[in-house]
């Protein structure tokens, strides 16, 4: 079996553009991948079409770690994002083959699996007004669909520094939260990588009554020693890593012991078989691994068989029920939440078919995100802007 070429669809929101991948074979077997950039969806297309010519067509798809390796390595240049993100979703979708082609589900081929269900925790529920009574309403309204586990950015535009009013502010909205979820549901604190040490150990210590699940993303990602400064001042458990794209670039994270959860987002550090071979590395640093998931079905699904089959795994994001809910149409077989979990499927490949033509009804959008901005929790672009 040899790889033809490749299709991408983009899927476009306001606030976000989901990039799909079809790789296409001589068989008639095609697998789909995904991935959500931020600011660079012309340039990962743009790659993509060069990798398809340079790598990608003629090759084995089942040889999935040659693939990877070429496209990683056969430019000469250092990948970041924009690659690893395209080789992500070209593994994906080779995965997708691999399975289909013998008849099994991807996590079957990691090893087999470990659990029949995974948790699931929610995002994007809270894009809504930014005040206690709204978001003690939209956390309800979580709960009673069946999640246990939420997490949330009370901060605003909060940047290194959090004042004395809009820290008091911030508690406010997670009691309200809190109060409205019961004792028994998981809270994530994120943080955007907004703070420094300083700030962030405030505020951890400010939320503590409240019992998050973790602290995510307390200082900017780039200065592991200022998170490990965190670390060693609060009693939370501290996650991160959806901003690094290369599993070789957590060594030091592991090493400095400053992450209890590592957050690698499938979509961006090579697909499938990297964040698996990552998480095997966390597991003898006695870490925990819970994937960023930002994007749609497909990269649900992926990640999903990454959870299947990994002893370490804790807990999987999901948007798709809250923010553009819409978008789980472009997709047959998306994976559903109920009673707060996903049940790992059984069918051959991801388990999911791109539909094409629903897909179309989605244009790409000049999407953007900007955490810096007034009402940026809504995802609005244009009611953000000021």
């Amino acid at each position: 079996m040899r790889i033809t070429g490749i299709s991408t669809h983009v899927v476009g929101t306001p606030w976000r553009n989901l990039t799909y991948v079809q790789v296409h074979t001589d068989e008639g077997l095609t697998g789909v991948g995904e991935t959500r950039m931020l600011g660079h969806t012309d340039a990962l297309v743009g790659y993509l079409r060069e990798a398809e010519a340079n790598h990608i067509a003629g090759s084995d798809p089942f040889a999935v770690e040659d693939l990877v390796r070429r496209m990683k390595y056969g430019d000469y240049g250092r990948a970041g994002e924009i690659v690893m993100s395209g080789i992500a979703c070209v593994e994906m979708a080779c995965w997708d083959i691999k399975g289909k082609a013998l008849g099994v589900p991807v996590w079957q081929l990691l090893g087999g699996k470990v659990t029949d269900k995974v948790k699931a925790y929610a995002n994007g529920w809270y894009t809504t007004e930014r005040t206690p009574d709204a978001y003690h309403k939209a956390a309800t309204a979580v709960v009673e669909r069946g999640y246990r586990a939420l997490k949330i950015d009370p901060f605003g535009t909060g940047h290194f520094e959090l004042d004395h009013e809009e820290t008091a502010y911030a508690v406010s909205l997670i009691e309200a939260v809190r109060d409205a979820i019961g004792p028994g549901t998981e809270l994530m604190l994120e943080m955007h990588g907004r703070f420094s040490p300083s700030t962030a150990v405030r505020l951890a210590k400010e939320m503590a009554p409240f019992r998050p699940a973790w602290l995510e993303e307390p200082v900017p990602p780039e200065n592991l020693k200022a998170l490990a400064k965190v670390a060693e001042k609060v009693d939370l458990p501290v996650a991160t890593g959806e901003r690094i794209h290369d599993r070789i670039e957590f060594r030091e994270l592991f090493e400095s012991q400053a992450a209890d959860i590592i957050q690698p987002d499938v979509g961006h550090i090579g697909g499938i078989l990297e964040t698996r071979k990552l998480a095997a590395t966390a597991e003898t640093h006695y870490t925990l691994i819970a994937p960023h998931n930002v994007g749609g079905p497909v990269l649900t699904a992926a990640s999903l068989q990454v959870a299947g089959c990994t002893p370490n795994f804790k807990i999987l994001e999901h948007f798709n029920d809250f923010a553009d809910a819409e978008i789980k149409k472009v997709v047959k077989g998306a994976p559903q939440v109920v009673d707060g979990y996903f049940e790992l499927s059984d069918a051959p490949g991801l388990g999911v078919e791109l539909d094409t033509e629903a897909a179309a009804e989605f244009p790409q959008q000049q999407a953007r995100f900007d955490l810096w901005a007034e009402g940026w929790e809504k995802r609005d672009p244009k009611g953000g802007e000021r």
